[in-house]
């Protein structure tokens, strides 16, 4: 056998060996949503792995308005097994850490599990027992967001631009006030447009240049921001912020990846959910442009296989605002952000 032929099948067995290896890591990862979660093992993560970090962003709903209560009797129904063991006490998943900050503050910072002696919890409980369960790293769910916020002031993103409404000037990103009549000049107030998302970006950004703090055992071995997840809507179901939602949404995409130089970050995003699949109006407006930004739907070719939107609809449980503080509806959310982003990370070339 010549030489360079002996050279060329050996380049072609190891091609194929190191692809039937990737296969077969992705093959790992099952991401049936239906699927039982099995109970944690109680081990610790694999700390010679860098750190997959996950961050979580919104208003209050992914704040978290949850009840326990709600939770606990659901638990007694059947339902999310996996939160307790068999003697009725709370599992705790020993490989997720979970942080939550806001405006620089720190409010959690535990394993993951749902007895933490807060009353009250978002869709991070599900959608970390999930990432816990398919990924081999230690996982860090970073939540860092607050209440009563609008993508189209608060939460735009930078790089965004005035636009007109009805004869009104809306304020572009560090603009302000948030409108004014068109042919008038604007008076600044203590508030710039995209000054939430520059103090949660920041709040993130302090976590994991503090690592060692928030996650015990970390050795420097570094970290990959594999995904951020995004649930809100809420604030924007005005007229003019309804109009520009999925623009707006594009663009915080876009400028996340960028802040956080994690250009191949997946990206899961749950719709608002206030009247169910009977929403109308500007709540539907705000639904219908979160789902339009979903890689699979096309009209986006660049989010194909790395944006993902999960329609909370259908677990609307009624209540208002926080819709009720129904545990389902948080849990269910959290199940479908979890198995969007597992469904990506498993796509992963």
């Amino acid at each position: 056998m010549h030489k360079k032929t002996a050279i060329g099948i050996g380049c072609l067995i190891a091609s194929l060996m190191i692809g039937l290896s990737i296969a077969s890591a992705a093959e790992k990862i099952n991401t049936d949503p239906k699927q039982k979660l099995p109970d944690p093992d109680g081990k610790p993560a694999d700390m010679t792995k860098p750190v997959k970090v996950f961050i979580l962003m919104g208003q209050s709903n992914m704040l978290g308005f949850g009840s326990i209560g709600s939770l606990q009797s659901y638990i007694q129904k059947g339902k999310y097994p996996h939160l307790v063991d068999d003697a009725g006490k709370w599992t705790e998943r020993k490989d997720v850490r979970n942080v939550r900050v806001m405006n620089f503050k720190d409010y959690e910072n535990n394993w993951l599990t749902g007895g933490t002696g807060f009353k009250r919890f978002g869709p991070e409980l599900q959608f970390g027992y999930i990432m816990g369960h398919v990924l081999d790293e230690p996982v860090l769910i970073l939540k860092s967001c607050i209440g009563n916020r609008s993508l189209g002031w608060d939460l735009l993103p930078p790089g965004s631009k005035q636009f007109e409404f009805e004869g009104r000037i809306y304020a572009g990103y560090k603009e302000s006030p948030l409108s004014w009549v068109k042919g008038t000049t604007p008076k600044p107030i203590g508030w710039y447009a995209g000054k939430q998302y520059d103090d949660d970006t920041a709040s993130a950004k302090q976590v994991l240049k503090n690592l060692a703090k928030y996650y015990p055992g970390y050795k420097d071995q570094g970290y990959e921001v594999a995904g951020f997840v995004f649930w809100q809507g809420h604030k924007d179901q005005n007229a003019a912020h309804a109009s520009r939602y999925e623009f707006n949404l594009v663009n915080f995409i876009k400028s996340l990846r960028k802040d956080f130089n994690a250009p191949n970050a997946k990206f899961a995003i749950a719709t608002i959910a206030f009247g169910g699949m009977g929403m109308t109006g500007n709540t539907l407006k705000v639904a219908e442009a979160q789902l339009a930004v979903s890689g699979e739907k096309g009209k986006y070719p660049e989010f194909k296989g790395n944006v993902k939107s999960f329609d909370a609809r259908p677990f609307w449980r009624g209540g208002g605002a926080h819709y009720g503080g129904n545990a389902e509806t948080y849990m269910e959310v959290g199940n479908g952000l979890g198995w969007a982003m597992a469904e990506m990370l498993k796509n992963k070339k």
